[in-house]
């Protein structure tokens, strides 16, 4: 069967090969709120629908209109198979309950370098989704503009203490990095970014590298709350923290994947 859970989902599991993003937009607070429980009961009334699902994870935007969702697939298959059997029943359901849903669209990544406190305890209250866009599919580009920002960070003097982690993801196509960023609170991270250096990091050279970089065609940030988590029943919680919080900046410590 599906459980619920409030954990956060665990962004380094070395089992998950395709992690996909997409957005809904909803319209209201009330809808926003609406939305999420009837995902949460559209999916607590079945079994859990594949073995290669991982973990589903839904959050509310700040802006009090969109939902964003996380999926932690083993593979691309296992997703396709996923849509071939099980997913227009549970689209259909939700719709019903909330109509006029926009899906905005499937964003497929995979996960490249992540940066984080070594025996991290803190439970982020705020997750920041960073979007970089580029001019044209170049997969030597998305990595090496991902590489900039880690040595950015290996160079900052002044780091945010409220930063926990951060999950860099290439999208498949080539074209767009995805950044997954744990903040201890929204607070922390409206407050890096007033900072003087136009960003969560100071004026140096390496930073203004990372913004001017060749082919950056725009970059987006959003704001989220974690709001509902979806794994199978038997699954161990992958992610939960659960000692309490400690004020340790995020330091550019990393874990690598292909």
């Amino acid at each position: 069967m599906t459980r619920r859970t409030d954990a956060h989902p665990a962004m380094t599991r070395p089992e998950v090969g395709a992690p996909f993003f997409s957005t809904w937009q909803v319209g209201t607070p009330e809808r926003q709120k609406e939305t999420v429980e009837a995902i949460a009961a559209t999916w607590g009334r079945r079994a859990w629908p594949a073995e290669g699902l991982l973990g589903y994870h839904v959050y509310t935007g700040e802006d009090g209109t969109t939902l964003l969702h996380h999926s932690q697939w083993r593979s691309e298959q296992d997703y396709e198979a996923f849509v071939k059997v099980h997913r227009q029943e549970r689209v259909d359901e939700v719709d019903v309950a909330v109509p006029g849903i926009e899906r905005v669209g499937l964003g497929r990544y995979r996960r490249y370098r992540s940066g984080a406190q070594e025996a991290e305890t803190r439970v982020p209250g705020c997750v920041v989704i960073v979007e970089i866009e580029f001019e044209g599919p170049d997969p030597d580009r998305q990595r090496a503009w991902v590489d900039a920002v880690f040595e950015a960070l290996a160079s900052e003097p002044d780091l945010s203490p409220g930063g926990i982690s951060a999950h860099f993801h290439l999208s498949t196509d080539g074209t767009k990095v995805l950044n997954y960023a744990e903040w201890e609170t929204a607070q922390a991270h409206i407050d890096a970014l007033a900072s003087p250096g136009g960003g969560v990091g100071s004026r140096t050279p390496e930073w203004e590298r990372v913004q001017t970089y060749p082919g950056l065609k725009q970059s987006t940030v959003h704001r989220y709350t974690h709001a509902l988590g979806l794994v199978p029943e038997r699954s161990p919680v992958h992610g939960e923290r659960r000692r309490g919080p400690s004020r340790r900046p995020l330091t550019p410590k990393t874990t690598d994947t292909d």
